[in-house]
């Protein structure tokens, strides 16, 4: 379980199209949080460049490409990764524990033993109902977020992605250590955007969520700051008795 205070928990998505937006946004907000979040579209057309800024603003990487190959592609793109500075990567679970095992085996070799890989379960964007009929199955979305979870730590992943609805039972079935980084998290009354399965920075961290990913609510904002300083004393409601 992660007991950080939640300006080190909470991961800003720079999920923009530019280096400049990107710079705007880690000006406004490097100080304010622990993490910012690099996805394919600002990193396909910016590159290493993005990661170098965000490194200089004192904030980690979390650098969210969701690595899915044979062993050998993934273990070089994860060391790659480490190279430019990620503190915290994510693959896909579903790529199996061999994939996964060869991500670790490049964090050790990289001298990393301790960054934190994450592989994703079921994209948050899914309902139960597209879940179900894109992979064929009849079993809930939590019966299969837990399967990949458990797929997860054999290929010894630090923990998961996971929508906080499946959050709960994901800690259940494979403890308080296994680390869930939660997206989908978005502020009472707000849209859910592209979204299904969303839940508030407060109720994810009393179900145990240990870092929370948000993009929109933030970066949309009118006065991102402002709007991070509520999600930040959201999440220490949670926390505080």
């Amino acid at each position: 379980m992660n007991t950080s205070a939640p300006k080190e928990r909470l991961i800003v998505a720079l999920d923009v199209e530019s280096f400049d937006d990107a710079s705007s946004l880690v000006g406004l907000l490097g100080g304010e949080v622990g993490w910012f979040k690099i996805g394919p579209v600002l990193f396909t057309r910016e590159g290493p460049r993005v990661c170098e800024l965000v490194a200089k603003s004192g904030a980690r990487l979390f650098l969210d490409l969701k690595f899915h190959d044979i062993p050998n592609t993934v273990q070089g793109a994860v060391k790659s990764a480490l190279a430019m500075g990620a503190g915290m990567i994510t693959l896909h679970a579903s790529g199996g524990p061999t994939m996964l095992c060869a991500a670790r085996t490049a964090a050790e070799q990289a001298g990393k033993p301790d960054a934190i890989l994450v592989a994703v379960t079921v994209l948050t964007h899914l309902s139960a109902a597209e879940f179900n009929a894109t992979f064929a199955s009849t079993r809930p979305v939590e019966e299969s977020a837990v399967a990949l979870a458990r797929v997860a730590r054999e290929g010894k992943m630090s923990g998961v992605v996971a929508s906080a609805l499946e959050l709960p039972a994901i800690k259940r079935a494979l403890g308080s250590d296994f680390v869930v980084v939660t997206p989908g998290i978005r502020l009472p009354d707000a849209k859910k955007d592209d979204q299904t399965r969303v839940v508030t920075p407060e109720q994810a961290i009393r179900d145990g969520a240990d870092y929370l990913v948000v993009g929109r609510p933030i970066i949309a904002a009118a006065d991102p700051v402002a709007t991070c300083h509520d999600v930040l004393a959201r999440m220490q409601s949670a926390v505080t008795p």
